[in-house]
């Protein structure tokens, strides 16, 4: 026996260490951290269990029958974090430098199936070339199954992806079909085609980083939703993001313990909105007011600026916030913040997160390029995630809700449960200036008329009196009246009408 145990022994040493001790160093050397380093500081000290560690590839073409590592270029398995159970995969690049190929697929999608099964969270830990060319169609075939795992697993259980190294080809599909992206600045890159494919077929000269990297997806594309400045902070992040989720979409996100003061009035609140309707003020300061001290963790910080979401706490309670932001482009609401929106919408219905929305919206973008590429199908999408949406919804309205943008700022009329509005709030179907103009065109003192419009529509009461708004209220009670609220409709049951699913205007 102790010689079986000491074959034994010998398998998993050399099963960790990967391609080798040369190769280790060349990943270090890069900055980036081995697979089973990632997973250490991932997991609970001691929490890891690992599943196929000694699983080889089954190839017999192109010399790879010579070359053979146990674990074939992927470590998967279990263990907690915080005490809660997640599964994980990480991606070794010093084997094969991560490739997909059978084997490699096959154990990823046996720990998807797993966590489906038990009903908690999958982390995937990207770092790979792609494709295994020497397998062929296999590799192909091995993408897809992940793809399907992860269609069949959204709205179910929680889906992170951290890109830390390379990303190519198919290998960026089964990320974008996950919840949230991570991506490393300088060490990670996500595209389709890489920058020599793209100078063959464009003739244009680009980077990696240009076309790819970190900066680009989290600020141009949106494709990524964290930017982070090295492995272990991603790491942090993919943390601190499940702490404020639940393990699946049948169960209530984690809180915490929460002593209640004697009084939760904020009257910093009161002094915020500037007394200029038409000068900017930065809405993170009306969400920090409001929420638990400090507990505000921001999604897609550097894509669509115009809007704010992320996930807080109130009174220990774990919510999702969306915020148009005044400082910038006025808070409008054009393709891309409409569309960040609606997704962030979407997952937080999905797990069960009740949502808070800031309103300070003047309208639409106008102009071609916004009409030309689909404003109104992709604004028609953030319409769509409320009005499906069955979690508790309330709405707060600090200043202006014009237009169609305050329908689609989950107002009462798509469904919100309770909605707020603060003295300031001007509620219309557009600002005094351009209604005046078109009522009264063609009139002189229109000065005198748009001071008269004001007075009679840029406020709440209007919207007050029909019951679109169910309290106007003093800015500092806005932390107590959300509370209550949120404490009254802890019990809210909302069925959608029985269908396959809906046509979301994709």
């Amino acid at each position: 026996m102790k010689k079986k145990i000491k074959e034994l022994e010998d398998k998993i040493a050399e099963a960790k260490l990967g391609g080798g001790e040369e190769r280790i160093k060349s990943q270090h050397k890069k900055g980036k951290l081995t697979a089973r380093e990632r997973i250490h500081f991932l997991l609970d000290e001691g929490s890891f269990e690992e599943i196929g560690m000694f699983v080889t590839h089954r190839s017999q073409e192109f010399g790879l029958e010579k070359q053979k590592f146990l674990g074939d270029g992927v470590v998967t398995g279990y263990g907690t974090i915080s005490g809660r159970m997640v599964y994980v995969f990480a991606q070794d690049f010093t084997v094969f430098g991560g490739s997909l190929a059978e084997a490699h697929a096959e154990k990823i999608c046996r720990i998807m199936d797993l966590a489906m099964q038990n009903g908690a969270p999958v982390i995937g830990l990207n770092d790979s070339g792609g494709a295994r060319i020497q397998e062929g169609v296999v590799s192909l075939g091995g993408y897809a199954d992940i793809f399907y795992r992860n269609t069949l697993a959204s709205g179910v259980i929680p889906q992170i992806s951290a890109i830390m190294g390379p990303c190519a080809g198919g290998a960026v599909y089964s990320p974008a079909l996950t919840d949230f992206i991570l991506m490393v600045e300088n060490t990670s890159y996500m595209f389709v085609t890489g920058p020599n494919v793209v100078k063959t077929v464009t003739h244009e000269e680009v980077t990696s980083e240009e076309l790819g990297g970190a900066s680009t997806h989290s600020t141009k594309s949106g494709v990524t939703h964290f930017s982070c400045a090295n492995g272990l902070e991603c790491i942090a992040y993919i943390k601190k993001l499940l702490s404020y989720i639940p393990q699946n979409c049948e169960e209530e996100a984690p809180s915490i313990p929460y002593d209640k003061p004697e009084s939760e009035t904020r009257p910093k609140l009161n002094d915020i909105i500037p007394d200029n309707p038409n000068q900017p003020y930065d809405m993170r300061e009306v969400i920090d007011g409001v929420i638990d001290e400090g507990t505000f963790f921001e999604v897609h910080k550097n894509f669509a600026e115009n809007m704010v979401v992320g996930f807080a706490r109130l009174a220990g309670k774990s919510i999702g916030v969306v915020a148009n932001q005044p400082a910038f482009l006025a808070g409008v609401l054009d393709i891309n913040s409409s569309v960040k929106a609606a997704r962030f919408v979407r997952f937080c219905d999905a797990f069960n997160i009740p949502l808070l929305v800031f309103e300070d919206v003047p309208g639409f973008l106008p102009g071609t390029d916004q009409e030309w590429h689909g404003i109104i199908t992709n604004g028609a999408k953030l319409l769509y995630a409320f009005s499906e949406a069955t979690v508790p919804r309330i709405t707060v309205i600090t200043r202006k809700a014009y237009g169609g943008a305050y329908d689609v700022m989950n107002s009462k009329h798509i469904g919100a449960d309770m909605n707020y509005a603060w003295p300031s709030a001007e509620i219309a179907v557009m600002g005094p200036k351009g209604a005046v103009e078109i009522i009264f065109k063609g009139e002189k003192d229109l000065k005198k008329k748009e001071e008269e419009y004001t007075e009679h529509f840029a406020n709440p009461y209007r919207a007050a009196e029909r019951g679109y708004v169910d309290e106007v209220i003093v800015p500092e009670q806005t932390r107590e009246k959300l509370i209550k609220a949120f404490k009254m409709l802890e019990t809210k049951v909302a069925k959608l009408p029985k269908k396959k699913h809906g046509n979301i205007p994709l």
